[in-house]
């Protein structure tokens, strides 16, 4: 596909990159719209104004003539595959080369927990946790709504959960004004989580995966990130969750997984389950394509 092999020759921009744009517009917004603490109706409107302008315009443009090139550029846009690749594969290099402090550093570009004071498996169990939940958003979430509605339904999927980590926390400025980006991350992730956990689980250690998915993910905060990262630890036979700084105080979060703690090597395994699952699902899209242009050829596709 088009898109994600773009994604792989690319990979996300150094400078310029567009994510970087939309997250100040969506700054320039809350900061206007989000007084003191916000309501969910400001937060609903902010969402609508800074997300559905530009999926629209991107929705329009993919019907003009030409306009299907667009929908490969989308995709190449919305995924992270590669970017994702290069944060992992450099943490691990660092504890391969037992330069902790560096590893310390990269591995706090990936997560939003305190990094200064993390052991070689503290490092190793926020990439690899990291890996897991973020091959579901910058891989294969985006995957799914480009299979569905093309180049602008992973454009819509890849801003929503931008806006998500941007305001869907629950503490005293967004637990009001974020909760309509923290649903509409949820809603467009339900399906994509799902299948995430399934191919992770088809990679790994298939019946833990689905047992510690079964019995775990409901224990998880996020209802979407506890599946695909209970059945990714239990695919992978270790153990995650458990105590967390985040922001100076310390979480003691539910246990995910079975095993022993994460390893550097550990982070490499995580990488090779989001690789060989988008590799997965591109054959499955291209089988599927093809049937399609020979059986139903009236039919338009993206």
């Amino acid at each position: 596909m088009a898109g994600a092999t773009l994604d792989r020759l690319l990979g996300e921009p150094k400078r310029w990159h567009p994510l970087v744009g939309f997250g100040r517009v969506a700054g320039w917004v809350e900061a206007r719209a989000n007084r003191n603490g916000g309501a969910r109706l400001a937060g609903l409107l902010a969402w609508s104004l800074v997300v559905l302008p530009p999926v629209l315009l991107a929705g329009f443009l993919c019907t003009l003539p030409l306009g299907w090139l667009l929908h490969p550029l989308l995709l190449c846009f919305a995924l992270g595959g590669r970017a994702l690749e290069e944060h992992g594969e450099r943490v691990a290099d660092d504890l391969a080369a037992g330069n902790l402090a560096a590893a310390r550093e990269h591995v706090g570009w990936m997560v939003s927990r305190d990094t200064a004071a993390l052991d070689e498996t503290g490092v190793a169990k926020a990439a690899v946790e990291s890996l897991l939940e973020n091959g579901n958003d910058a891989v294969f979430g985006a995957l799914f709504w480009f299979f569905l509605l093309g180049g602008p339904g992973a454009l819509l999927f890849r801003l929503a959960n931008t806006l998500d980590a941007m305001w869907g926390y629950r503490n005293e400025r967004f637990y009001y004004f974020g909760a309509a980006a923290a649903r509409f991350d949820d809603v467009l992730n339900y399906l994509p989580a799902r299948l995430t956990a399934l191919t992770y689980a088809l990679f790994g250690k298939t019946l833990r995966a689905l047992a510690c998915w079964r019995a775990q993910a409901p224990q998880w905060d996020s209802p979407n990130a506890g599946p695909v990262m209970s059945a990714g630890a239990g695919a992978l036979q270790v153990a995650l969750g458990g105590a967390a700084i985040y922001h100076g105080k310390l979480e003691v979060r539910p246990s995910l997984g079975e095993g022993r703690p994460p390893q550097a090597a550990d982070i490499a395994r995580a990488l090779a389950l989001v690789q060989r699952g988008m590799r997965l699902w591109l054959i499955v899209a291209l089988v599927l394509g093809l049937l399609a242009a020979l059986f139903l050829p009236g039919v338009p596709r993206a």
